[in-house]
């Protein structure tokens, strides 16, 4: 099994690797296998991660503790009600495959955006938009600290639509574009050699385990 596991892998690592020639019926089949397994896969994942572990297990353990008097009987409860309006909400998710009932999914979603949208604000706040301000502003006594104050804000000019950029703010936008671009290259870099040691990889199974060749 382990001996098939690895030619299905290697077969199948080619097929993808086709298409840079063009498309046809290997890439296809390899790509509708990857779509399916990985759909399969993550709907197993979430029943057992979500669905099992944190509603039914918890209601079902809730309701014991209900059941046999133990513990605060109001958190209990609250924590049923919650559970199941988390479950409701889910469940109204589903009336997207219905025309007519489509509109219920909204309450659903509002909830979601809303809800997600507080604790990101919060967070993204607290974790990369204050730390990255307090950054600009303590290494100002060396050169690189001078470069990176001047950089944010020519970047921010750059970004400042509320008057023409001529004259200072003109000159500031030019450099905001040049540390935007810099800025723009290096993730694009970094990037390329992420997606280049995962073809290193791949190559590597494909000579070694696979081919034997190396």
């Amino acid at each position: 099994m382990e001996t098939l596991g690895i030619w299905v892998a290697g077969l199948s690592t080619l097929a993808l690797f086709s298409f840079l020639y063009k498309d046809n019926p290997f890439y296809r089949m390899a790509e509708h296998i990857f779509a399916g397994l990985s759909a399969g896969y993550y709907f197993g994942l979430i029943y057992q991660a979500v669905i099992l572990q944190q509603l039914v297990d918890p209601i079902g353990q809730h309701w014991q503790m209900l059941d046999a008097g133990t513990g605060d009987t109001t958190y209990h409860t609250m924590k049923i009600i919650f559970l199941l309006f988390a479950g409701l909400l889910g469940v109204m998710m589903f009336s997207r495959f219905f025309p007519k009932l489509s509109w219920i999914s909204r309450f659903p979603l509002a909830f979601i955006m809303g809800n997600t949208a507080g604790i990101y604000l919060m967070s993204q706040l607290h974790g990369l938009v204050l730390p990255q301000m307090a950054a600009t502003f303590v290494n100002l006594a060396s050169p690189l600290g001078i470069v990176i104050f001047f950089g944010v804000v020519a970047t921010l000019i750059y970004f400042y639509f509320s008057k023409e950029h001529k004259g200072v703010l003109g000159v500031g936008a030019k450099v905001g574009i040049w540390f935007i671009m810099v800025s723009f290259g290096a993730h694009f870099g970094y990037t390329v050699m992420a997606r280049i040691s995962l073809l290193i990889g791949q190559l590597q199974f494909i000579l070694i385990d696979w081919l034997k060749i190396v």
